[in-house]
């Protein structure tokens, strides 16, 4: 059995091993530029950009998965809130836990007062598309994701 709880500072280790995880996971473990120093002052300093729940096995208190979400304005849609990350260790995938976290994050999204919630899948993670089509999620076409890192930012605007 799990339970699903709101995320604490102390839980920040387990859940920065969680992400490191999904990295790998992702094909991509050298972008986690992250810290646990910086997830605790992001999350629990004077102004936490996010927030998160954890999924913990109760028979031992692991910390088996993590929703990572915060809020963001559409102009077209209002309030929405965005699920980061979503993160089950993978010896625990399909028992359960998952839809848990899930529907907790869709319960904070209505408690919040937002118009809807939103997040990415890599187009090869068939596992999670399935998943998220069980809830009729809606995917979108012709959406490109842009990003710029701040090293690429201050070289911009030192021109």
């Amino acid at each position: 059995m799990y339970v699903i709880r709101k995320g604490t500072k102390a839980d920040i280790p387990a859940v920065f091993e969680l992400i490191k995880e999904l990295a790998l996971y992702e094909k991509a473990p050298e972008q986690v530029t992250n810290t646990i120093a910086m997830m605790e002052k992001d999350g629990f300093g004077s102004n936490p950009v996010y927030g998160f729940f954890v999924a913990v096995k109760e028979a031992s208190e692991e910390i088996i998965g993590t929703a990572i979400f915060y809020y963001r304005y559409s102009t077209w849609k209002g309030k929405r809130l965005y699920l980061e990350d979503y993160i089950v260790t993978e010896a625990e995938r399909g028992k359960g836990a998952g839809k848990l976290l899930f529907e907790k994050v869709m319960e904070q999204c209505l408690a919040d007062g937002c118009t809807g919630m939103m997040w990415q899948v890599l187009n090869w993670n068939e596992p999670a598309i399935h998943f998220y089509e069980k809830y009729n999620a809606e995917f979108e076409d012709g959406w490109v994701n842009c990003h710029l890192q701040a090293p690429e930012i201050r070289q911009m605007l030192e021109r």
